[in-house]
């Protein structure tokens, strides 16, 4: 195993080879990449906190433009990177990204190399805080993540919005925040800056930098974007790319978000609300009651000061098993509320840990003092004098390609409410790409076929945040590249973190032994506290008895749930 100084010096050495045996055409256009291929990168102690149970990992910083289409104006920016360097026979650098866009994800190699021990063998795993996300854990001014600060008086004051009054006044009054973030986050010097296009360029970057002569990738969610538009802008530096949970990356990247009232439909009524059948019955003892209680707790909360708007938002996007068992609690106190009562929930589910976990930290209280007050006093709305959005969300959703029109997402709402009333009615009216009016600066090219026999795609089918469909989609537009489908699963996120040998079992042997599969299919696992997985239909259809073979892992089922959720929220529309 090299040093973490001999590690940060060859790789400076043999790009500074590489650039001065290189002989340009005379009227070659400038190497963006010469001024900054010479950094060493110097490893160290991280800013941020590990979760319990991860491994630790090293950081350093790495200087990149403000923008590489212009390398030679404007400040540099520096990117938080991290690394677990690889405990035996190092295969190669493995770089991670948990989706966003804007998530942070220095973190993350060291929860990964804990859980997938035989993958940690072989790679070094990367993390990277993209542009414009700052430093995870830091504190200092220019380690914070670049915000749109939008004043609380361009907001609508009303307390009780619903998307489903579709009067003039609700209408405009919905408007009103997406226009401001709009605005505010085009205000900000540094928005055409953060890109994927800009990003994919810190990639190649890095990839000098760490003196490989391929980069491995995984990327979840919003990753999927980065990565596959990486290995399009850069086809010969992309090695084994894994895209999990996906966008359409040879479509549209805003086709993710509006497809959201559709798979999150499909996924409560086919999943949820079944769940809560068998795991809460004082929701309803079948879909159909647990569907007319859970609206009558909405009514409940309405009446308590909770927007109907902010209560949907909880049971939108619930892409992870922590988000599951809050949406039970705020579903149960509900019931509860709507029914008269004014005590605690019940702590005798098996479910109560986790239950009590959550009362604890969004509501401050533990489960036995939880009651439907406690809960509606939470969730009424509580305005501060800004609110504060990250700016790398909608730089990068709303500047990589061109946008729709409000008009258009108007029409969008009007005809996805009634089909899907979750969350139909709002996505039309919430969405600030729809005011954005800056063009993209750079085009960003479909996946090339020579890296789609490279390229896995890992996708769960009833995934309530990048839905099966936009990822069968970018397959079926790029021949070559294999889809894994896991049935049944409303999970975001597939590989590492929900304990599936099948799909852990498919992607290690990719990654390690270089042998992809074709177009498979991996059942699910089963829902919290639940031993069978119930079937659901769905555009896979049933799976069949798929097995692979992996070496035993770790359970840590605290680190597990930590990483799946947070793949989840940092996945989630901002509110």
């Amino acid at each position: 195993m090299r040093s973490s100084s001999t590690a940060a010096v060859v790789p400076a050495v043999v790009t500074t080879l590489v650039l001065t045996l290189t002989t340009a055409p005379a009227d070659a256009a400038p190497d963006p990449f010469s001024r900054y291929a010479g950094q060493q990168l110097s490893w160290g102690q991280c800013a941020f906190t590990a979760q319990p149970d991860a491994l630790p990992a090293e950081c350093a910083h790495m200087t990149v433009p403000r923008d590489w289409a212009a390398p030679d104006t404007g400040r540099d920016l520096v990117v938080s990177i991290s690394r677990v360097a690889a405990s035996g026979e190092h295969l190669g650098s493995l770089l991670l990204n948990p989706g966003g866009p804007g998530a942070q994800g220095t973190s993350l190699p060291g929860s990964l190399a804990a859980l997938q021990p035989r993958l940690h063998e072989r790679y070094a795993l990367i993390g990277m805080d993209p542009r414009g996300t700052g430093r995870e854990g830091g504190t200092a001014p220019d380690e914070l993540p670049e915000t749109c600060d939008v004043p609380i008086g361009r907001l609508s004051p009303r307390t009780d919005l619903d998307a489903r009054d579709r009067s003039a006044d609700s209408t405009t009054e919905h408007l009103k925040q997406p226009r401001a973030v709009a605005e505010a986050c085009q205000s900000e010097a540094i928005t055409p800056f953060i890109t994927t296009w800009q990003t994919a360029h810190d990639v190649e970057l890095l990839r000098m930098l760490l003196g490989e002569s391929k980069m491995d990738y995984l990327g979840y969610s919003y990753g999927t974007w980065l990565g596959a538009k990486y290995a399009s802008l850069f086809p010969k530096s992309a090695g084994k790319v894994v895209l999990d949970s996906s966008t359409d990356f040879q479509g549209r990247l805003q086709a993710a978000f509006e497809a959201w009232p559709r798979i999150n439909q499909r996924m409560f009524e086919g999943s949820f609300l079944p769940w809560m059948t068998r795991q809460f019955p004082e929701a309803g003892t079948t879909p159909a009651e647990a569907a007319a209680n859970w609206e009558r707790a909405r009514r409940f909360y309405a009446g308590a000061g909770t927007s109907p708007d902010q209560f949907d938002a909880i049971f939108t996007g619930m892409g992870s098993t922590l988000r599951w068992v809050l949406g039970a609690l705020v579903f149960v106190l509900g019931v509860r509320g709507a029914n008269g009562e004014t005590t605690p929930a019940a702590t005798g589910s098996a479910l109560a840990p986790q239950l009590d976990a959550q009362s604890r930290a969004v509501f401050g209280t533990p489960l036995e003092s939880l009651t439907p007050a406690v809960v509606a006093a939470a969730l009424a709305d509580d305005p501060s004098d800004y609110l504060h959005v990250p700016a790398t969300r909608y730089a990068v959703a709303c500047g990589d390609q061109p946008t729709r029109s409000a008009a258009w997402y108007r029409r969008l709402s009007d005809r996805q409410g009634p089909r899907y009333p979750l969350f139909g009615w709002q996505y039309g009216l919430g969405e600030p790409c729809a005011f954005w009016s800056d063009a993209p600066r750079q085009p960003l090219p479909v996946l090339p076929a020579e890296v789609a026999g490279r390229v896995l795609v890992v996708q769960g089918e009833l995934d309530p945040q990048t839905g099966y469909e936009q990822a069968r989609s970018a397959v079926r537009a790029a021949p070559g590249v294999s889809l894994v489908s896991v049935a049944d699963s409303p999970f975001h996120g597939q590989y590492g973190f929900e304990d599936d040998p099948c799909v852990d079992g498919a992607v290690n042997v990719f990654l390690l032994r270089g042998s992809r599969p074709g177009n498979i299919t991996c059942p699910g696992v089963p829902l919290p506290n639940e031993t069978e997985v119930h079937p659901v239909p769905g555009p896979v259809g049933s799976a069949p008895a798929v097995t692979a073979a992996t070496a035993p892992r770790p359970s840590l089922p605290a680190l597990r749930a930590s990483v799946r959720a947070m793949i989840s929220d940092v996945n989630r529309p901002l509110r």
